[in-house]
Formats: structure tokens, C-alpha cells, sequence
């Protein structure tokens, strides 16, 4: 029996539960109300898992986006303002590079700092031609890499780097090598002669071939010993800039002070989110529209508990006259509505969670049957930079969208079990 108090029912009593759970398994009769509650049902659930996925997708492709950026890149790169020669030559080298690189490893919040000597070269490989980015680095700062010595895929044997150079898979499937074979170096600024300056190549074993995921890194990169590359681009005693790496990238703004410091006078900084702003700002917009336009698609589908609900409380109309009669008060009936229409919101909910769960958990398999069905191509890696479609589920957006859609549900569902409420038994009862 039903708990009383203070001559009241007490909420959500039992019997409540009871009357809005054979409302909700309608009778064949009332087909179009048990209609209207799978409609309303299955539209949730396919809206709640299309925000799930939707943001799943979003937090991996910035994930794996900036993941790529600072497992693979500098996360604050030191450059020397840059002096101008008397033969009039533009040139920002830096000179005591290990006296600032130990200067700045020693900044708060780096974990290290190497110089780098860094140039634009033609490679060249089994008769292809490839526009490549050299990277000159000591081994020990180049072990450090995360992303290049731990990649996706790795081919040859990343010990023997001071023996050749190291290039992105990008490059050796553009090239047609792998490890083992040579590639030739081609650099426009060689040898200055009396007719002219000449190109300087030189060829170099590839030794290891890598895939970080990112195609700008993966089709262009190569990593050469240090002194190899000062040889190479003539920069003996030189190094061209100094990449830093942080305890916490995400705070590299507040550690801008302490390298400006460390580093001395002339000294200009450019971090990661400097080269990657515009686009993480172009993400964070485009998530919120995102976020938006599926809001009104959870809203659209929680207004057909609305509809079902009306239809519920017009069928219904003769058994409100009836319990009303029998001393149920307005609050009773209202809570009766108010359960049928939140059940169908928070087991939409349910099963929207646990598909949108589902796909973003499986979205590799998933993805590989729709890129396999349309023929292949489905994905760019050299339009969206990242080899592959990332979903990653983080709770705060999980909770958000769950958030969201039970709040609708429940707001939608008062104004239909109010008027369920207020409906005079004595109307109700008139022509039975």
C-alpha cells in the first residue's frame, strides 16, 4: 500500500509506478500510442548516441591531433633574432647553442632542450624526386622523440641512426626505399664558385623508416645525425634553433617568461600553439556549432514524447475521471505522466549511451567496413593530416550529453501530465 502523509501520498508511491507502467504497455487498441512510444524511444536513443559519437569523435581528432604536435615537434622553439652580414647576408644562427640549451633545460617546467640544425632539401631515390624537411639532431635528443621512437609503424633499426638518417614512411613510399638503400640529398645553397653557387648533394643509407599518423610529418620529415647535418649545410659550429620540450605544454604560455630568461637577449620564442592556433581555435568553434545542432536533433526527438503523451492522456481520459473520482489528487496524476514520459526519456537515454559507447569504442572495425564498402578512399590522410578517424570517450562529454537529454526529456514531459492533471473528472466521465 502507498505510504500517507499528513493525509497525502506520499511522491512516486507505488502505485504510481504501477498505473504509468500499464499505460506505457498499451493495448492493441491503443496501437498508435505504443507507436508513438517506440518513435519517441528510438529517436532518442539515435540522437543521444549521435552526440556521444559526435563528441567522441571530436575529443579524439584533437587528441590525436595535438598528440602528433607534441610527440613529434618542439613544444617551444628558440630562434636567435638574426644578424646581418657585411656582405650583406641574412643569417639567424646560434653560435653557443650547448651553453643556451643547458641554460634553458635548466628553466622551470623543461624537461629538455637540443639544438637542431634544420634545412628544405630535394631527395631523391630509385629515380622519384621528393621536396623533404631535414632535421638535424644529436641521437640522444633523437631517442627522445616519442612519437618517431615509438611510432605507429617502424621499419629497420632506430639504433643505428648516427650510421644514416631516419625518414618518414610518407617519404620512403614516395621515394620507393626502405631500409637499406640510399637516397641522394640535393640542397640549392652548396658551394659558392666563380660561376655561381653550386648545389651540394651528398647520399645518405636510410636506416629506419617510421609513421607517427600525421601526414606533414610522415611525407616530409627526416632526422640526420648533428654533426652530419652542420657538415652537410654548412653550418660548422652552428646550430639553427634550439627546441625546447615542457613538463606541461598545455602551460606554455606561462613558461614563456622563464626561456625568454634563460636564453638571454635576442632570443625569440615560438611555441606550438603559435603554429597550431588558428586551427585548435577553427576546432574548439566548430565543436560548439557541432555540440548545437545536435542539441536540436536530442530536442526533436524528445518533443515526440509529447506527442505520444498527448495521445496517452486523450485515450486515457475516462480512467483519469475514474481514479480522480477515487480520490487521487492532481499531483498523483501528474506524477503518473510524468513517470510515463520520463521512463521513455531515461531508457532512450540508456540505449543511446550504450550504442554511441559501442561505436566510438569500435569505430576502427566500423570505419575499416565503411571504407571497404565504398571502395577505399573514404579517409585523406594529406587533407585532414591524421592517418586515421580517432574517437576517444572522455566522461565530461559523456555526461554532457546525458545531461541533455534528461533534462529534455523532463521538461517536455510536465506540460502534457499537467494537463493530464487538470482535467475535470466530471467532463471526463460525461458521456461513459
Amino acid at each position: 500500500m502507498a505510504k500517507i502523509t499528513g493525509g497525502k501520498t506520499a511522491p512516486f508511491a507505488g502505485f504510481e509506478w504501477m498505473i504509468a507502467w500499464r499505460y506505457l504497455r498499451a493495448k492493441r487498441a491503443e496501437g498508435g500510442v505504443s507507436v508513438m512510444t517506440w518513435i519517441s524511444l528510438i529517436g532518442i536513443t539515435l540522437a543521444v548516441a549521435a552526440l556521444i559519437i559526435t563528441l567522441a569523435v571530436r575529443s579524439g581528432f584533437r587528441y590525436e591531433f595535438v598528440d602528433t604536435i607534441l610527440g613529434a615537434n618542439a613544444h617551444v622553439t628558440v630562434y636567435d633574432e638574426g644578424r646581418t652580414s657585411e656582405s650583406g647576408s641574412f643569417a639567424r644562427v646560434i653560435s653557443d647553442y650547448d651553453e643556451k640549451a643547458v641554460r634553458l633545460a635548466d628553466a622551470p617546467g623543461v624537461v629538455r632542450a637540443a639544438p637542431l640544425v634544420k634545412g628544405q632539401v630535394m631527395a631523391t631515390g630509385q629515380g622519384r624526386n621528393a621536396g623533404v624537411e631535414v632535421f638535424g639532431m644529436r641521437e640522444a635528443d633523437f631517442l627522445n622523440i616519442r612519437r618517431v621512437a615509438s611510432p605507429l609503424e617502424a621499419y629497420g633499426d632506430i639504433a643505428r641512426f648516427s650510421d644514416g638518417i631516419a625518414i618518414g614512411s610518407g617519404v620512403a613510399r614516395e621515394l620507393g626505399v626502405g631500409p637499406g638503400d640510399r637516397i641522394r640529398l640535393i640542397s640549392p645553397n652548396g658551394t659558392k664558385t666563380p660561376f655561381g653557387t653550386s648545389p651540394r648533394t651528398a647520399a645518405f643509407e636510410v636506416v629506419y623508416v617510421f609513421r607517427v599518423g600525421r601526414f606533414d610529418i610522415d611525407r616530409t620529415r627526416i632526422y640526420m645525425p648533428f654533426e652530419k647535418a652542420q657538415e652537410y649545410f654548412n653550418r660548422e659550429g652552428l646550430a639553427d634553433e634550439i627546441e625546447v620540450i615542457l613538463e606541461d605544454p598545455e602551460e606554455v604560455s606561462k613558461a614563456e617568461a622563464g626561456l625568454l630568461a634563460a636564453a638571454g637577449p635576442g632570443t625569440i620564442l615560438w611555441s606550438w600553439r603559435d603554429s597550431s592556433g588558428a586551427f585548435l581555435q577553427a576546432l574548439a568553434m566548430e565543436d560548439n556549432v557541432m555540440f548545437l545542432i545536435l542539441s536540436v536533433l536530442v530536442l526533436i526527438a524528445s518533443m515526440n514524447i509529447v506527442s505520444g503523451l498527448i495521445m496517452l492522456v486523450k485515450n486515457k481520459g475516462r480512467d483519469i475521471g475514474i481514479l480522480r473520482t477515487m480520490g487521487l489528487s492532481e499531483g498523483s496524476i501528474l506524477r503518473v505522466f510524468f513517470i510515463c514520459g520520463a521512463s521513455t526519456g531515461v531508457i532512450g537515454t540508456i540505449a543511446g549511451l550504450t550504442l554511441g559507447c559501442l561505436f566510438a569504442i569500435y569505430i576502427d572495425p566500423i570505419f575499416d567496413l565503411v571504407n571497404y564498402i565504398a571502395g577505399g578512399g573514404v579517409w585523406d590522410p594529406s587533407v585532414r593530416m591524421i592517418s586515421k578517424l580517432p574517437a576517444r570517450l572522455e566522461l565530461g562529454d559523456v555526461l554532457s550529453a546525458i545531461s541533455l537529454s534528461l533534462f529534455l526529456s523532463f521538461v517536455v514531459t510536465i506540460f502534457p501530465a499537467r494537463r493530464a492533471a487538470r482535467m475535470n473528472p466530471v467532463e471526463a466521465l460525461r458521456y461513459e
